[in-house]
């Protein structure tokens, strides 16, 4: 029996360029998304082609009713979980200055981020513990997609960097009490990725990235987020959890 992965927001972007890695390694794939499948379909029929089960769940991972339907869904089509990861994530609908920013934009952009990301992570990690034993070669992972907002400032979506950094403890959180289950969860904090998200303000980047903000002088691409999934779940980090690694250019390094 192949693994599975459940990713979120795999339909496009940096969650749909895992779900491929994935693929190509032999995992089954499971996405959580907003979009309906026909609009997404090169993205899905992509993955498809690597000779994966997809199952593909259109649903709302603010919502308690999307998040136990997927996860239902995930256990009745392949009958096991190894693999969980936390992608999807909003920006704010408008960017505000947090002296002027909405409670709407807030729970919209939490709503997803933090909350949907920390119960569903509860419901499959209970999931986890209930299948593990049943299958000799189970080893689950678990591995969040946070931010280098996460720690760096930007005043203009302040409920996009408080989403992220509070999924980095989430990330400590859950390896702390999964650890006892064998279940080790990991964090990656993309920098400066090119995906539909990004295009939006990419003059503006392809200038910052020009002028020396990451030592690394280009963009990220999803494939760059994806190599260091595959290298998380692939076990080879076995005596390691609550771990973080930035995919960034260097960002993060502090520099004058």
């Amino acid at each position: 029996m192949k693994k599975t992965a459940l990713i979120t927001g795999a339909a496009r972007g940096i969650g749909n360029g895992i779900a491929y890695q994935l693929a190509t390694e032999g995992y089954d794939i499971a996405i959580l998304d907003v979009f309906a499948q026909e609009d997404v379909k090169d993205n899905v029929d992509r993955i498809i082609k690597t000779g994966a089960d997809v199952l593909y769940f259109q649903g709302d991972l603010s919502k308690d009713e999307s998040r136990k339907q997927f996860v239902e869904s995930v256990v009745n089509h392949f009958g096991r979980i190894d693999v969980l990861v936390n992608n999807a994530g909003v920006g704010p609908k408008v960017r505000l200055d947090i002296l002027e920013t909405t409670e709407e934009s807030f729970d919209f952009v939490l709503g997803i981020n933090l909350k949907g990301t920390f119960f569903l992570t509860q419901t499959v990690a209970n999931e986890m513990i209930r299948l593990k034993d049943k299958f000799e070669d189970c080893n689950p992972k678990i591995v969040n997609i946070s931010s280098m907002s996460a720690y760096t400032s930007s005043t203009s979506r302040g409920e996009y960097c408080i989403s992220k950094a509070g999924v980095s403890m989430v990330t400590k959180l859950f390896a702390d009490r999964l650890a006892e289950h064998g279940i080790n969860v990991y964090e990656i904090r993309p920098g400066i990725i090119y995906t539909p998200m990004t295009e939006v303000v990419r003059a503006k980047y392809d200038k910052l990235i020009a002028e020396g903000i990451c030592p690394i002088k280009r963009w990220g691409y999803p494939e760059d987020i994806a190599n260091v999934v595959s290298a998380f779940v692939s076990g080879k980090f076995a005596y390691s959890t609550g771990e973080v690694i930035n995919v960034d250019g260097g960002f993060h390094i502090q520099r004058l």
